[in-house]
């Protein structure tokens, strides 16, 4: 079955995404259990704190949406292989265009460092991606992630698994059935991504 960005928006208002395996072929995922960070309780590490205070980054939105996405897919050292391939590039490239995808990007000398990219759809940020290149890259692009859907009055933060980066910023695991409920939340809020007015964002 080719993705469509239809296909993708279905999918996640059903709590599903795609992972592409190492041979190419794409499958569809229901962690259960499944990782939130709860906006509410979201926790900033106090010298990740300091560090953001010192404005050495600029955090862009939008910008540079594809070259995040390749970033996030290229191997790192512990992760050989992504689940990001060149089908999934194209169509979340494509969902970006309809507004539905976001990438958030740190940037240093006017050179891109670190960011994240994910899904907005009503009330829900579903993240699915982080890279960095330079030490807390990524953590500042997820502070300024929160900041923005905290302002945008966002319910439901998806990191779809937990990992110790993700913990120690407050994200938690809940039951299916619990992710479900709170999903059916999110889409009922009426919020977007950006303001219909909006412009992309440097902070």
């Amino acid at each position: 079955m080719k993705l469509t960005p239809h296909l993708l928006l279905n999918a996640y208002a059903q709590g599903v995404f795609p992972m592409a395996d190492p041979d190419g072929t794409i499958y569809w995922y229901d962690p259960n259990p499944r990782a939130i960070i709860p906006l509410d309780k979201f926790h900033v590490p106090r010298r990740l704190a300091r560090h953001i205070r010192q404005g050495e980054a600029e955090v862009r939105f939008d910008t540079a949406f594809r070259q995040v996405m390749t970033a996030c897919a290229r191997p790192a050292p512990g992760r050989e292989t992504t689940w990001i391939n060149n089908e999934i590039i194209d169509v979340y490239c494509d969902l970006h265009e309809l507004g539905f995808a976001h990438s958030v990007e740190t940037w240093a000398d006017d050179r891109l460092v670190g960011g994240l990219y994910g899904v907005s759809l009503r009330g829900l940020f579903a993240g699915e991606s982080m890279f960095s290149q330079q030490t807390n890259a990524s953590k500042i692009a997820l502070v300024a992630l929160v900041e923005h859907l905290r302002r945008q009055k966002f319910v439901l933060l998806d990191t779809q698994f937990i990992t110790p980066h993700l913990h120690r910023f407050g994200a938690v695991e809940i039951p299916r059935a619990e992710y479900l409920r709170r999903l059916d939340a999110a889409l009922r809020t009426e919020t977007d991504f950006w303001p219909v007015t909006g412009p992309k964002v440097v902070i």
